[in-house]
């Protein structure tokens, strides 16, 4: 069994665990995706398969064969050596010592999210 994805118009509307006999029996465009490969990587360093596992909301680059996730801000540009979006300014390090942080489109920046714990509240 396999994963494959329903593209209509450049976009994933359905991801299903399939045969490829059944799937060739459906209505649509579909496409194999691998749950494996993630930024262009296979997860057990196996062959990577067009990019990413798709979602739905995902896009089908035809051309490059490929799925990526959607835009999440305008400013954050398309990284096609992996795949995935990247934010105009790099998280801040301190991300690595357990604190969360938010894109501010606004600002273009990371903001520094509070975590309440029941406690504080």
């Amino acid at each position: 069994m396999s994963h494959f994805a329903k593209v209509e118009n450049g976009v994933v509307t359905q991801v299903i665990v399939a045969e490829s006999d059944h799937i060739n029996t459906l209505e649509g465009n579909w496409v194999q995706t691998s749950y494996n490969t993630i930024g262009g990587k296979h997860l057990h360093n196996g062959s990577p398969l067009r990019g990413n596992y798709a979602g739905i909301g995902y896009i089908y680059d035809e051309k490059n064969d490929v799925f990526y996730p959607p835009q999440p801000f305008a400013s954050w540009t398309l990284d096609q050596s992996v795949w995935n979006w990247v934010a105009p300014v790099a998280m801040p390090e301190d991300s690595k010592d357990g604190k969360m942080y938010t894109w501010n489109e606004d600002s273009k920046s990371w903001i520094e999210m509070q975590i309440f714990t029941t406690t504080q509240v």
